[in-house]
């Protein structure tokens, strides 16, 4: 795996680059078929008092999506060390994912041995429903004041759930969804966390405060 190093406001010393090439092996090792490892220092100088901090990027290029970390810290060692977290846990988190695509696959299926459609909640009917139906033998129900369309909405309702943007996402991950809905404990906001691509995640937020739990929930 090539890796490229960058420093904006800051020159890279070869003792940072000794430590790169140390602490980036078991980047290799969770994702072989990286190609290249990019890695970006910033050093940031405040004039309101506030203490300098670097800030370092990571962006891992190969077969797959664009994997990406930061972090930022006084230190740019430091930064690195929380940074190289950072997108291990997403690779192990892919990982982890791919494996239980394998094992447990998503979606409608075919049993051949059964003849059932494993993974969605229809079922075909059988020969003769069909045949009684074609016939005549079962009538058709038609109601010509409800207009027919062929988009069928499925409705589900769950009581709202207050908690950080953080653990939204860590539950989104647990569940497997692309999305996850949920109350912004923070603001009071309903809000949603969903997957973007190169695994970042984005939020979306209504502006109107959500109703606060009721009294027995609270004492639950």
């Amino acid at each position: 795996m090539e890796t490229s190093i960058v420093g904006v406001g800051v020159s890279i010393s070869d003792r940072f680059r000794t430590v790169v090439e140390e602490k980036t092996a078991r980047i290799q090792t969770l994702a072989p078929r990286a190609q290249r490892l990019e890695i970006k220092v910033t050093h940031r100088a405040y004039r309101n008092g506030r203490l300098p901090d670097e800030t370092v990027e990571l962006t891992l290029l190969g077969k797959g999506p664009v994997i990406r970390a930061e972090a930022v810290d006084p230190d740019k060692f430091a930064a690195l060390d929380m940074a190289l977290d950072k997108l291990a846990e997403q690779l192990r988190r892919a990982k982890e994912k791919r494996i239980d695509g394998r094992h447990h696959p998503r979606g409608a299926h075919y049993e051949k041995g059964s003849g059932a459609l494993a993974g969605i909640d229809v079922q075909p009917a059988s020969v003769d429903v069909l045949h009684a139906v074609a016939t005549g033998a079962i009538p058709v129900q038609e109601d010509e004041e409800e207009a027919y369309s062929p988009v069928v909405i499925r409705t589900k309702n769950f009581d709202p759930e207050w908690m950080t943007v953080e653990e939204a996402v860590d539950r989104m991950e647990l569940v497997g969804h692309d999305f996850f809905l949920f109350v912004d404990a923070r603001t009071d906001h309903p809000s949603v966390v969903y997957r973007r691509k190169g695994w970042d995640y984005g939020v979306i937020a209504l502006t109107t405060a959500a109703a606060p739990p009721a009294e027995e929930e609270l004492a639950s």
